[in-house]
């Protein structure tokens, strides 16, 4: 099971994991419902280096993602959930739009994005090129999503769905 951890603690912990010669891999989300499609992007990401750090998005920064009413669980329940996932070693949250400020931070030798991306449509695509990171497109086809899972889960709740 991994960590969740501030970013202090964090960036000794990358340091000590380099200095041992592992590689970094760096994914983020809100994971807000976790599923599937969730569990395939962390292990595919967990494959591009020997240490997995994910970036949960704050509650905060969620609400302005996706809207009122979501995050349906509270930072600390995400952060703990992704931390529960096999190949997750630090999970850290965060409340900026981007992960700028923590591939900035971390340098991770992997930014992992999942497939609704290309890598020339990540955003902090610039910024890892910098640094001479590398960017890898990883998970499972985009055809999950907690929103599309959310409608269905009050659908069937209200009786119009397949199990009313």
């Amino acid at each position: 099971m991994g960590d969740v951890v501030a970013d202090r603690e964090l960036v000794e912990r990358v340091a000590a994991d380099r200095a041992a010669g592992r590689r970094v891999a760096f994914a983020n989300g809100c994971f807000d419902v976790l599923h599937v499609g969730h569990i395939r992007y962390l292990q595919g990401a967990a494959a591009e280096g020997d240490r997995l750090v994910v970036a949960v998005n704050d509650d905060e920064s969620v609400r302005e993602l996706k809207g009122e009413g979501r995050p349906i669980l509270a930072a600390a329940a995400r952060a703990e959930l992704v931390a529960a996932v096999r190949g997750v070693d630090y999970v850290v949250l965060f409340r900026e739009p981007t992960v700028t400020r923590l591939l900035e931070l971390l340098k991770p030798d992997v930014h992992c994005k999942g497939t609704d991306y290309t890598v020339e449509t990540v955003p902090e695509r610039d910024v890892v090129r910098a640094y001479g990171g590398r960017i890898a497109i990883v998970g499972d086809p985009k055809d999950h999503s907690t929103r599309e899972l959310l409608a269905k889960i009050s659908s069937e709740a209200l009786g119009h769905g397949p199990g009313a």
